[in-house]
């Protein structure tokens, strides 16, 4: 064993180093005070922990991103997926509302037309071909067409009594046989209007007035019918600036109420003849799809030229044959059997 008394003490008048005890010396390294060397330094802290090791079937996540001179710090891709981002605000459907009223069909007979719910003739044969290259154009429309253009559709001719409104209505009363298809007639012949009187319905507020009125709601002008799909919109009262109500930014937005919510529904114009009024050159650059109807025994090709320059702003135009006697391929079109129209 040791003897403690042979270790040698210090003299009595002799203070330890820098005037401390060894108590309080050694309080001093263990604050980290002056002093503080070699193994008594903390270890260095690395700026990257190294990740941890991989689960089988877990995938790799991005490392954090290093935030360098006062840069934002990273972002966790995670938290701002697209999931995680708002919802753009969906518009309300818009409705027609308004009461059902009775359509014509002895009316409808009597001017030759398509009686919804009578026997399959030629001539609803023929406007059911016509319907579905506008149908399919709708629901595959272009890339560069803004979204809903395809659904509104012009029935157009260079010159009056050539047949376009006997088309609109026929198609629209064809279209309206679909079962998941709901049509829209507008009557934007606004000098001459006819589709009211043809149908058998009431005069009303229509388009030109939702136009001239920003207070007026467009759908309320709309008049449904006891056709199932089948609906009605006026031309309303004659003004001296149709083509400019046509033409002012308040028309897309208006127009484009018509099938807010509605991507099912087609809108078809009955307008005037492109060369006898400006309004059909004004729809032209609204609507997605035209329909030029020509009279086989009377319309000119310089005519018919005229006219489709000024429908072209329109991107998808068609030319509808009317009052046609044969046809090259063997199939007999006759005049829409024994209909000429107007």
């Amino acid at each position: 064993m040791t003897e403690h008394k042979n270790i040698p003490l210090p003299p009595e008048d002799e203070e330890p180093e820098g005037g401390k005890s060894l108590l309080e010396r050694a309080g001093t390294l263990a604050s980290g005070g002056e002093g503080l060397t070699g193994a008594f330094r903390p270890a260095p802290v690395p700026r990257e922990l190294a990740q941890r090791p991989r689960k089988r079937g877990e995938e790799r996540k991005p490392a954090p991103v290093e935030a360098i001179k006062g840069s934002a710090p990273a972002v966790d891709p995670v938290a701002t997926s697209a999931s995680d981002a708002p919802a753009a605000p969906v518009a309300d459907p818009v409705h027609f509302a308004g009461p059902k009223l009775k359509i014509d069909r002895e009316r409808l007979r009597d001017e030759g037309l398509i009686v919804p719910g009578g026997p399959v003739t030629g001539l609803l044969e023929e406007f059911r071909i016509v319907k579905r290259e506008l149908l399919d154009a709708a629901r595959k429309p272009t890339s560069d067409l803004p979204v809903g253009r395809a659904q509104f559709v012009l029935i157009c001719s260079p010159h009056p009594g050539e047949g376009k409104t006997f088309c609109a209505t026929n198609l629209a009363l064809a279209m309206a046989a679909e079962r998941d298809v709901e049509v829209l007639l507008v009557d934007a012949d606004f000098a001459k209007p006819s589709i009211l009187t043809l149908l058998g319905l009431p005069r009303g507020p229509g388009l030109m007035d939702a136009l001239a009125d920003p207070e007026m709601a467009i759908e309320d002008c709309v008049i449904s019918t006891d056709i199932p799909g089948f609906h009605v919109l006026p031309a309303g009262n004659q003004t001296a600036s149709d083509s400019e109500y046509l033409a002012s930014r308040l028309t897309t937005d208006r127009l484009m109420r018509l099938v807010q919510g509605a991507p099912h529904r087609m809108v078809i114009f009955d307008s005037p003849p492109a060369l006898a009024a400006s309004p059909a050159a004004e729809l032209a650059k609204f609507v997605g799809q035209a329909v030029v109807v020509t009279r086989a025994d009377s319309t000119g090709q310089s005519a018919l030229e005229d006219a489709l320059q000024l429908l072209s702003h329109c991107p998808d135009i068609k030319l509808l044959l009317n009052a046609a006697s044969f046809s090259p391929s063997g199939r007999s079109f006759g005049s829409y059997y024994g209909y000429a129209g107007e």
